[in-house]
Order: C-alpha cells, then sequence, then structure tokens
C-alpha cells in the first residue's frame, strides 16, 4: 500500500445527527425489510468505513493523483495500491451495505449506505469511480435481466470478481445519445453482435477485476431513429464461459485513455466494440427497443451518486479549511489593524475567513441533509410497497422530483466550494502541499457527466413540474409550507421561517410562469432559458428548509443538556448554519424570481455574428 498521506476528515457527529435525529433511521431500521438493522449496527458500519476511509483510500488519493493511469499491453494500469484497495473493500462488505440480502448485501437501508458512500467519495473519488460503475451494472442487471442473466453476472459483479460499467456517448453525439450509430445484428443463436465506439466511458478498463461487464447501448438493424430506437446489452470484455468463467476476448478493444484535469486515478476511456465483427453481446432482459428506461435505473442512480461525490469532496475541502484555519497565524486581531504591535492570530479570527467558512458549513450541512432526506423516501417507498400504496407513491414521486437537485445543485455547490477553500488557505491553497487545489480540479466533472446540469434542470422543469399532474412537486410545496406553518412564530427563527415562506412565494409564482410559457409558442425558448435558475431557486428553498428544521429539532436538544455538555458547541453550530443560510441566500430566490417574470431573452435575441465579430 502506498505511503501516501491522509488528507481526508469528516465530524461523524455530524453525520449521525442527520441520520438519526433528523431523518429517524430509526423509524426506517427495525422493520422488514430493514429488520437487521438498528443504530447501533449502524453507527458501527460509520466508524468502520470511517476507519477504512482514513487508512486506506485517502492515503491514495494524492499519489494516484500524481501518477495517473496508463496503458500497457492493450490494457489500463490503475496508480499504486489500487488493486489491494479494491481487494478490501469488497472483502469488507463497503459496497454492499444497501444491497438487498438474496443478491449477497447486508440489506441496509440507503440512508446509511449514503453516509458510507460519502466517505468513500470523500477519501478518494478517482477510486470509488470503479466500484460505482461496478456497483451500477449490477443494479441494472439485477433490475432488469432475465433470470440466467442474474446469475450469470450479478454476484461476481457485487463481490468485486468482475468490474462494470455504462457505455452511452459517442464521439459525435455528446450528451445526444439518441443519435447513437453503435449497431447490434441479431444472430442465430439468439445474440447480437455488436459494433461501434463509445466515448467517455468512466472505469472502462482496468487491471483490478479479471473481467469487465459493460452495459452498451446500441441500434438493432432496423430499429426507429432516436432514443425510442435503441436497445441495451451486456457486452462483457473477455467472452464468459458455460461455466462462468472468463473466456477468450470479445474484441472490445481499448481506444486511449483520457488525460484529464482531475479524477486523474479514474480511467475514462475511448472504447471500440466489433473492430473484427467478433463481439458478442446479450440483450438485457431478453428485450428490444427498451434500453433507455433500462439504463435510465442505472443513470438516475449515477446521478444520485454524483450528488454524494460531491457532498464529500465539498465536506472535506471545508475540514480541510477549518484545521487550516485554526492552524495558520497571519496578522493581528482585527480590532486592532492599526497597531502594528499586535500579536498574530490565527486566520480563524478574521472576519472573512469566518464568514467563508460559515457559508461552507452551512451548504454541506445543507447538502448533505438533502441527500439523507431523498435516501429516507427511497427506504420509506421500499418498506410502504403492497402496505400502504399511497404513501408509497408519495415518497418515490419526492424521489423523482428531489434526484436533479440532488445532482446539479451539490455538484454546481461542490465545485465553488472547493474554490472557496482554496481562497481560504490563500496562496497556500493553490499548491499540491495541500489537498484543496486536487477537490476543486476533482470535483469539476461533476457538473457535467451522467447529465449535464442543464439536462438535470431541464428534466426538473421538463418532466418532474408535471409528473402526476404535477402531484409530486405539490406535495414538496406542501411539506415545506407545513413547515412554515408550524413554526412561523418560532421564538428563535421566525423571522427566518418567514424568509422560507417568501422564497417559496417566489419559487411557486416562477413555477406558474413556466407553465405559462409552455403553453405560448413565442416563449418556449424562455424555459430553457430559465431552467437552470428554477433549479437553483427550489435547491435553495428545499435547503433552506431542511438547515432550518435541524435548527429547530438542535434548539430542543440543547434545551435538555446541562450547560457544560459539550454537545451544546454541535447543536449552536446547526442553529447559526440555518441562519446564515436564511439570511444570505433564501432572498436570492425572491430576486431569482423577480428576474424570471422579466423575461429576458437577451441570449436568444443576439445575432451570433454579435458574439465576437473577428470569429
Amino acid at each position: 500500500m502506498s505511503a501516501g498521506i491522509n488528507h481526508y476528515k469528516t465530524d461523524l457527529r455530524e453525520l449521525f445527527f442527520t441520520l438519526f435525529e433528523q431523518f429517524g433511521f430509526e423509524q426506517v431500521a427495525g422493520q422488514a425489510p430493514f429488520e437487521a438493522w438498528g443504530p447501533d449496527e449502524a453507527k458501527a458500519v460509520i466508524q468502520e468505513t470511517y476507519r477504512f476511509s482514513k487508512e486506506v483510500l485517502g492515503p491514495l488519493n494524492t499519489t494516484a493523483d500524481r501518477e495517473g493511469c496508463r496503458i500497457e499491453n492493450g490494457t489500463v494500469i490503475t496508480p499504486k495500491g489500487f488493486k489491494e484497495a479494491w481487494k478490501l473493500l469488497w472483502e469488507q462488505g463497503f459496497k454492499t451495505v444497501g444491497v438487498a440480502t438474496d443478491h449477497g448485501g447486508q440489506g441496509a437501508p440507503a440512508m446509511l449506505q449514503v453516509a458510507v458512500e460519502e466517505m468513500l467519495c470523500g477519501a478518494n473519488t478517482a477510486f470509488n469511480m470503479y466500484p460505482g460503475l461496478t456497483f451500477g451494472a449490477a443494479e441494472v442487471i439485477s433490475e432488469c435481466g432475465t433470470a440466467d442473466q442474474k446469475k450469470q453476472y450479478v454476484e461476481k459483479l457485487l463481490n468485486g470478481t468482475w468490474g462494470g460499467t455504462m457505455c452511452l456517448t459517442e464521439p459525435h453525439a455528446g450528451s445526444d445519445v439518441g443519435s447513437a450509430k453503435s449497431t447490434a445484428r441479431r444472430n442465430p443463436d439468439g445474440s447480437y453482435t455488436i459494433r461501434g465506439t463509445k466515448i467517455f466511458i468512466s472505469a472502462g478498463d482496468h487491471d483490478l477485476a479479471e473481467n469487465i461487464i459493460h452495459l452498451v447501448l446500441a441500434r438493432v438493424e432496423g430499429a426507429a431513429p432516436g432514443t425510442k430506437g435503441l436497445s441495451l446489452f451486456i457486452v462483457p470484455k473477455m467472452r464468459v464461459n458455460a461455466d462462468g468463467s472468463s473466456g477468450e476476448s470479445n474484441d472490445v478493444s481499448l481506444g486511449s485513455i483520457e488525460h484529464k484535469m482531475g479524477i486523474n486515478g479514474s480511467a475514462t476511456c475511448v472504447l471500440n466494440f466489433g473492430e473484427n465483427d467478433k463481439c458478442v453481446g446479450e440483450l438485457v432482459g431478453g428485450v428490444e427497443h427498451v434500453g433507455m428506461s433500462q439504463m435510465f435505473k442505472m443513470m438516475n442512480g449515477a446521478r444520485i451518486a454524483v450528488g454524494i461525490q460531491s457532498l464529500g469532496l465539498a465536506s472535506a475541502a471545508y475540514y480541510n479549511a477549518l484545521e487550516y484555519a485554526k492552524e495558520r497565524k497571519q496578522g493581528g486581531h482585527f480590532s486592532k489593524f492599526k497597531d502594528p504591535t499586535a500579536p498574530r492570530v490565527s486566520i480563524l479570527e478574521h472576519p472573512d475567513v469566518r464568514r467563508m467558512l460559515l457559508e461552507m458549513k452551512a451548504h454541506v450541512e445543507g447538502m448533505r441533509a438533502l441527500i439523507v432526506k431523498l435516501a429516507m423516501h427511497t427506504d420509506k417507498a421500499k418498506q410502504l410497497a403492497g402496505k400502504d400504496d399511497d404513501r408509497a407513491a408519495y415518497h418515490r414521486g419526492q424521489v423523482e422530483v428531489l434526484t436533479p437537485l440532488v445532482k446539479a445543485y451539490s455538484s454546481d455547490q461542490a465545485f465553488r466550494l472547493t474554490a472557496q477553500a482554496i481562497q481560504v488557505y490563500g496562496g497556500a491553497g493553490f499548491v499540491k502541499d495541500y489537498p484543496v487545489e486536487q477537490y476543486c480540479r476533482d470535483s469539476k466533472i461533476f457538473s457535467i457527466y451522467e447529465g449535464t446540469n442543464h439536462i438535470q434542470a431541464m428534466d426538473l422543469v421538463g418532466r418532474k413540474l408535471g409528473q402526476a399532474g404535477g402531484a409530486h412537486f405539490q406535495q414538496f410545496m406542501e411539506d415545506v409550507g407545513a413547515f412554515i406553518e408550524a413554526n412561523r412564530e418560532h421564538k428563535t427563527f421566525g423571522a427566518e421561517v418567514k424568509q422560507l415562506a417568501a422564497a417559496q412565494e417566489g419559487l411557486m409564482s416562477s413555477a406558474m410562469a413556466l407553465l405559462g410559457w409552455s403553453q405560448e409558442p413565442s416563449k418556449v425558448a424562455l424555459i430553457p432559458l430559465s431552467a437552470n435558475r428554477f433549479l437553483q431557486m427550489m435547491s435553495e428553498v428545499a435547503v433552506g428548509w431542511l438547515l432550518l428544521d435541524a435548527a429547530v429539532l438542535a434548539e430542543k436538544s440543547a434545551e435538555k443538556l446541562s450547560a457544560t455538555d459539550p454537545d451544546r458547541a454541535f447543536y449552536d453550530g446547526k442553529k447559526w448554519s440555518a441562519l446564515w443560510f436564511a439570511r444570505n441566500v433564501l432572498p436570492n430566490v425572491e430576486q431569482a424570481a423577480r428576474l424570471m417574470a422579466q423575461e429576458d431573452a437577451s441570449a436568444m435575441q443576439i445575432p451570433d455574428a454579435a458574439f465576437a465579430a473577428s470569429l
């Protein structure tokens, strides 16, 4: 194992609060299908994951970033230490905490798996890409595959014997997946001959597993154009023998690996399928032309995973910046700025540093609450299925409407907050002696892959707002409204709750504007022009609500403690996160609503030639 330095750190007290105090892990655990789980078991898993993250993954983060991946004899060689970490990860079961027991997992609630993933991602995002894609491939096959496919592939994907990928993007198409040119030719034995090139394939090749199972979108000859004509295929790198062992090459070749801004330990590959017309795949579930709906099962999980990645890095950046601010002494106290003899103080005492750190703290805690809330809805939907269909549908609907927020808002904030961590360090943050410059580079891709954040915004305004006749969005707004009504006159947070109410009103007026534009052909362009803004507005309402909810709970808990109890400082921190966000961010929602109401279409009205006269 590498002798690198671990920089990863988090606050387990914060994780425990979010899971157990705010979102009621105990109300989910202990009941089918999570009857084997309780708070003690969950805390033990979190503590062990933190140990693994600091001792195994953390020390590899910087060294892998500098070493990167390379190609030898047509195979990607991953950074030193990754093979050993891969083996330990699967042996110790960190990736299967939330996997159903009938697939060899531990059957824990998604709320716990989210906490585990946050630490794995925060400690080493690039490494966690490999098992993350593997897990996603296993999930698709377990949900959509035939009985034989499940038996053949799922267990080996979930124990690390094989790796997995998702292969959508092609050189000419980018995010326009419907333009895919990869083809699938029917064979007499029911298999398909696959041919095409896929790019930007995360974990597309590596030396961590004995085989890699690619999930490939391709068009069966004669199928309709666009996404409706796409089918999904299981395409192993090495053919799988009848006894389940890996056999000869399946004509899947590595074209190249990308040299990237960040996540350098993760191999992003160009893959060529069927250059010699000998690449064989099998249809997922045995059904043609449903590839996009099948792949979306993986993509939705991947979008939530991106939100978790974003949280992991933003949180790690915050705690590193906080530690540095406590230790670094520079300048005198601001109250003595005219006194050249004043003793130096830690930069934590400088007002602007405190402002930046509180901004980071509030956003990180709000992002975590948003993600755990989505996981809670996932768990409750699973518990209530077949028992209370109306409530189960409510929880599933909240997962739908929150997913684009989790992916897009968290990833936008991760890049911004990691950059802000660099600012806290000053010039020291820009050099590689400290981890925050890598966190910033690693986080930029989050807003781009698994559907750019504009795609998330269009998913929200084009699909999710109107889903179930608008019920999912309306129920979200009702939940926010119920909190507002219950706390409008709160002794500590009343003014901030009223600010949340004003933000919610602005959000609703903007939702109505979107609906109106969709019914006027001359104004339809305003929808994509405003979609990103609306997603940010809705995210800020959600985060503001959840931070205030946490603060109300924290104040009640603090009142029960003695004056000297160390938990008082923790609960006080929840109060200030909520107050800062409500006072400094929620007013932006009202302003954004006013901007949307102006119906500015400047970006569509400017002539192409006016962007730059000489280009």
